[in-house]
């Protein structure tokens, strides 16, 4: 028992590490030196090619994404205003995504040339390397037990080998931890001091200031990625059903102005809609999640604060507003936050977005457009 409780207090990193160079070496003590070496010959440019590749793929990003986005720009595509099948659904989402967000559209470019580049580069080096194995298989069929003096340089060369695998699992950690500062992860690795040297001493070094930016990186990318989850619903409710375009144009008739037309569609959403707790209880206690549009929204009069926005968005738009779903956290009442949605109307008498909250409006006070409005509200990312 206290075997056991001196190895569950390792530092499973240390140990992991310790596991990588022990079982390279073991294989390469296996192979002998001749087969450890063509290993480490193919590991050595495997790495050169991915690093040329990495690099031809990241300079050719930066020169191909803008052409892909002026090119999609001068395309003119816009959402029509019909019911779209699923596959028509996902083009639409996936076409003005890459137009509208820059990292998913250099991602995009940068995978598929560093698939071709790496492919590529792979079919003019692998040849060379079986050609090499072959040449020194000449004379000698069938696999031979190394020597006694292959097996020692061979376990050397594992290490090398192992010693280059450990790094890659180091870089590895490193870069979660730098992307997620708040993991658990980073600290325990840490604690081990053969993690701690690698990191340091080896990777760091090389890195510069790249991890620094990388937490700023991560959160760009979760933020377009909400971005890109709200372009599915614009997506889905690009089509206006005619009840809901002469609902909406009848509760504006006669209001002059942007911000008119929003407020009055503001009251009407957030007093003819109730709240669908039902709804919330399946949710929350089932994991049932109810996917509604905003015409089973309007024709309900039930839903919960994303089917209240997006029916908004859906009227607004009928109208000639620009308005967007706004989705992120909104105070519970109790001191706490929740999962919580709203929207932003553009107004050309002010030149401004702004944001409004018709999921409120049945629980008082103005929630179009107070000045403490985010006091109580926080957008995603």
């Amino acid at each position: 028992m206290g075997g056991l409780t001196a190895v569950a207090q390792w530092n499973m990193i240390t140990v992991i590490l310790v596991l990588i160079l022990a079982v390279s070496m073991y294989q390469g003590a296996k192979r002998g030196a001749s087969g450890s070496a063509r290993q480490l010959l193919e590991l050595v440019t495997d790495g050169a090619a991915t690093g040329v590749a990495l690099y031809l793929a990241w300079r050719g990003m930066g020169l191909f994404s803008p052409l892909l986005e002026s090119w999609l720009i001068g395309q003119g595509i816009e959402i029509p205003n019909r019911e779209l099948i699923f596959w028509m659904q996902m083009y639409y989402t996936l076409v003005t995504s890459l137009r509208d967000f820059s990292l998913m559209r250099g991602a995009l470019i940068f995978i598929l040339l560093y698939g071709l580049l790496k492919g590529l580069l792979n079919q003019l080096v692998l040849p060379l390397l079986d050609h090499w194995g072959q040449t020194r298989a000449v004379g000698k069929p069938g696999r031979r037990k190394p020597s006694w003096l292959s097996t020692p340089a061979g376990a050397a060369i594992g290490g090398i080998i192992g010693g280059g695998r450990a790094l890659l699992f180091i870089a590895g950690v490193l870069v979660f931890s730098s992307m997620f500062p708040d993991s658990s992860l980073g600290a325990y690795a840490s604690g081990s001091s053969l993690y701690q040297k690698g990191a340091n001493r080896v990777i760091a070094p090389f890195t510069g200031e790249m991890l620094d930016r990388l937490p700023v990186f991560s959160q760009s990318v979760e933020e377009e990625f909400n971005h890109i989850l709200r372009r599915k619903y614009e997506v889905l409710d690009a089509r206006i059903p005619d009840d809901i375009a002469a609902a909406a144009k009848e509760i504006t008739d006669g209001k002059d102005g942007d911000e008119a037309k929003a407020k009055a569609l503001y009251h009407w959403v957030g007093s003819r809609v109730k709240y669908d707790w039902e709804k919330v209880r399946l949710y929350e206690e089932d994991r049932i999640w109810k996917e509604q549009t905003p015409e089973m929204t309007f024709s309900s009069r039930s839903g919960v604060c994303i089917d209240y926005s997006r029916l908004y968005a859906v009227m607004a738009r009928s109208v000639g507003l620009e308005v967007k779903v706004v989705t992120g956290l909104g105070s519970d009442g109790r001191g706490g936050m929740g999962s919580h949605a709203w929207n932003e109307v553009y107004l050309a008498e002010q030149s401004a977005w702004v944001p409004l909250d018709s999921t409120w409006v049945s629980s008082g006070g103005n929630w179009f457009n107070p000045d403490d409005f985010y006091d109580t509200h926080v957008k995603e990312a």
